[in-house]
């Protein structure tokens, strides 16, 4: 359910990009992250689960996380002025998100037939890393001088969010402590960005238009 509640929350959040509602955007992909947080280990407590439903359950939250934290932030990206030449960065983004999942499938698959123990370590990135890094990156570009900065730190975010997912490293699987605060500094940035200035969108749209 919770994976399901994700994925709406992102076809909304699209919705919101390409209307204009871009601050709603943002709350909507945070929100995104948080189910996908939540959802394996609300599922491992099923103990009942039979094998079918654990492949289900591995395949139908891939196939979520390919929109909500692959589409859904490219097109967010797209809408916030990743549409230059040099733009080929949010390309890179959506070919190594769906390669790192297609990956995952594979690995995760292996591992429950190995072991049931909880997994310790990713291998790279998680894709559900840009519901945070996208947020915060949005809050530190009130500071920046100017958009064309913030524009520049958004492409390099990016490709480097998008190398990352393919990159060959352990990534350490955050601890339940670690996650509530990962949580909460995430919360206070949308909530910062939806309440700024009176709106991050009037503030951000103020911005690019007077550099268009």
């Amino acid at each position: 359910v919770l994976t399901y509640i994700s994925f709406t929350s992102s076809i909304i959040g699209i919705f919101c990009a390409v209307t204009g509602h871009p601050k709603w955007a943002v709350f909507c992909l945070a929100l995104s992250g948080l189910c996908d947080m939540f959802d394996g280990k609300i599922a491992r407590t099923k103990k009942n689960r039979t094998e079918d439903e654990k492949q289900f359950g591995i395949q139908i939250d891939s196939l979520c996380d390919v929109v909500c934290f692959g589409v859904f932030p490219i097109v967010l990206c797209y809408e916030l002025g990743m549409r230059r030449i040099y733009s080929m960065a949010i390309l890179v983004y959506g070919l190594a998100g769906v390669i790192r999942l297609g990956y995952f499938n594979v690995m995760e698959t292996k591992r429950q037939q190995e072991t049931s123990e909880n997994r310790k370590y990713y291998q790279g990135l998680p894709i559900t890393s840009m519901s945070v890094v996208l947020p915060l990156l949005f809050v530190v570009s009130l500071i920046l001088p100017g958009y064309h900065w913030f524009l520049y730190a958004l492409h390099i975010t990016v490709a480097v969010v998008g190398i990352l997912f393919v990159a060959d490293f352990k990534f350490r699987k955050p601890t339940n402590k670690e996650l509530a605060v990962l949580v909460g500094i995430v919360g206070v940035a949308v909530l910062f960005i939806l309440f700024y200035n009176g709106g991050w969108w009037e503030f951000c749209r103020a911005r690019f238009f007077r550099h268009m």
